[in-house]
């Protein structure tokens, strides 16, 4: 059996991330423009169930249950094999699915996956991300003071 090195699997789980952050529009826009999608099988789901969230106090202190938050998954294995897992937060089966066949189809394709569908992602991810900092800074006061003489 062979292991996965340690730089494959945080490129796997980079990969993974963009993919469940993306928003579902726009993975399927992308998903449905790749031409040769591979047949597959399911081999978990696709299924919503509940994880907990835990926080810590201050930032740093003990942990505790925070609540729970619904998620998606699903797993699939592609007709070359390789078996790719998807999550993704909230009910949407459809994207845990899409993101498990890419997920598998990344094992076999990686550059074309990257270049179709993971760089245009964190594209759209880097421009909302900018929005969202302009939006942030417009409502930004500096507060500041001045002396007035000696009262």
């Amino acid at each position: 059996m062979q292991t996965a090195s340690s730089s494959d699997t945080s490129a796997r789980k980079r990969v993974l991330d963009i993919l469940a952050h993306a928003p579902s529009a726009s993975l399927a826009a992308l998903w449905d423009g790749w031409a040769d999608k591979p047949a597959f099988t399911k081999v978990r789901g696709p299924e919503t169930g509940l994880v907990m969230v835990r926080g810590r106090a201050g930032g740093g202190g003990a942990p505790f249950n925070l609540g729970e938050a619904t998620v998606s998954r699903a797993s699939v294995r592609i007709v070359t094999g390789e078996v790719g897992h998807g999550y993704c937060l909230g009910r949407d089966l459809a994207k845990a699915e899409v993101i498990a066949v890419i997920d598998a189809l990344w094992q076999r394709e990686g550059e074309a996956v990257e270049a179709q569908i993971v760089t245009p992602l964190q594209a759209l991810a880097a421009q909302a991300e900018q929005k969202k900092r302009g939006e942030t800074a417009a409502t930004k006061v500096d507060f500041f003071t001045m002396v007035r003489g000696d009262n």
